[in-house]
C-alpha cells in the first residue's frame, strides 16, 4: 500500500461553542487535579523511599554485626 493512500485520521475537539472564560476554568481545574495526583504519588514514593533507607540500613548493621 503506498504511503499516500494512508488515511490518517485525527480527532480535534472543537470548544468554540463553550465561553472561553469556562474553558479556561476546565482547563486549570484538569491541571490542579492532575497536580494533585502527582504530588500524592510522589508523596507515596518519598515514604516507600524512606522505608527502603531504613529497611537497608538494619540489614547492612545487622550483617556488619554478625559478621
Amino acid at each position: 500500500m503506498p504511503l499516500a493512500e494512508v488515511a490518517v485520521r485525527s480527532f480535534t475537539l472543537d470548544l468554540s461553542a463553550y465561553p472561553r472564560w469556562a474553558v479556561i476554568l476546565a482547563g486549570a481545574a484538569v491541571a490542579a487535579v492532575a497536580l494533585w495526583l502527582l504530588m500524592k504519588v510522589l508523596k507515596w514514593t518519598l515514604w516507600l523511599l524512606i522505608g527502603a533507607v531504613l529497611l537497608g540500613g538494619l540489614a547492612w548493621a545487622a550483617w556488619e554485626l554478625l559478621r
